[in-house]
């Protein structure tokens, strides 16, 4: 009899590409998770990991158990999601997939808060980059997740799962202090040519969304320095090495020397949360769901400048 607990960490291991991705989305060690793998090749008398430099890499018979593992992982999901619908109340564990800036503003006060009225329902939450979040919840590694997109780059929902709005997060465009935009009413996107740019790396959303801008505008972004987290960015800005646009949400209060002004049209990037199609009846996920968009509404994304609501968002599942 094949146990399920090491099945799911082969599937982990076969979704993440390595022993400690699959450790980080589980919640083990990655001794553990070695363990548990080890175990399962004794069960089934086949090598399942093979090593590749400092990596590890699955056999064929090792994909094939991972497809089963995930067909069999999804059966137990429609059984615990029909049990606790019976139930009539959030429980058990339920994993959410969060990028950074969400996992930082949004997501402490939405966790404590569902601890404190849904004692029964663990909620256990992974920061990972926001391209990956969809596919995990896709995979069935994680049952929830929290993304965003751009009017750039549209947020697919695959095959097989559900999105609803979370709300609009408005991004500022912020220059050092003393710099001509802050005598300046409004600036428009024609204007932002012959600026230094701060930016998160190629490949990312904001990254992509300024260089489409400014070409369509007929300007070439001069990017002085690359940084991944918003609070860098910003701190670069505030030293007076450059401009960037940075979005309100996990960003907080700016730091002396550092100026938000107004730009028009504003760059806004939506927040969705995502759940596979099999689990919209369970009550945990419409609890969250529900939770995240109340909480959408009176979260502070940066003090004093409340996040702003979506007219009109998606309900949660029902």
């Amino acid at each position: 009899m094949l146990d399920l607990s090491r099945l799911r960490a082969l599937h982990a291991v076969s979704v993440h590409g390595s022993v400690a991705g699959a450790a980080a989305a589980l919640g083990y060690t990655p001794s553990a998770v070695s363990q548990q793998i080890a175990k399962l090749e004794r069960e089934t008398r086949t090598t399942l990991l093979e090593r590749r430099g400092r990596g590890v890499a699955l056999t064929e018979e090792a994909w094939h158990l991972a497809r089963t593992a995930r067909e069999l992982l999804m059966i137990v999901e429609q059984a615990e999601t029909t049990l606790e619908e019976r139930r009539g109340r959030p429980s058990g564990l339920l994993t959410v997939a969060a990028f950074a800036s969400a996992a930082r503003g949004l997501l402490p006060s939405v966790l404590a808060d569902l601890a404190r009225r849904h004692p029964a329902l663990d909620v256990r939450l992974t920061e990972v980059d926001p391209h990956l979040s969809v596919d995990l919840v896709a995979r069935g590694v994680s049952d929830l997740a929290v993304a965003h997109d751009w009017d750039i780059a549209p947020l697919p929902a695959p095959e097989g799962v559900d999105q609803a709005v979370i709300g609009d997060d408005p991004c500022d465009l912020v220059v050092p202090e003393g710099h001509p935009f802050t005598t300046r009413g409004v600036i428009r996107r024609s204007d932002l040519g012959g600026q230094r740019w701060v930016c998160q790396p190629p490949g990312r959303v904001c990254h992509d969304w300024l260089v489409r801008t400014l070409r369509t505008a007929g300007f070439e972004p001069d990017v002085a320095h690359v940084a991944e987290e918003n609070h860098t960015i910003v701190a670069l800005v505030a030293a007076g090495l450059g401009v960037a646009v940075v979005p309100r949400l996990g960003t907080g209060a700016l730091p002396p020397g550092a100026v938000a002004v107004p730009l028009e049209p504003g760059p806004v990037r939506r927040l969705y949360a995502l759940w596979r199609t099999g689990a919209a009846r369970r009550p945990a996920i419409t609890e969250v769901v529900r939770t995240l968009q109340q909480h959408w509404a009176r979260a502070e994304a940066r003090p004093g400048d409340p996040g702003r609501v979506l007219d009109g968002g998606s309900t949660p599942p029902q």
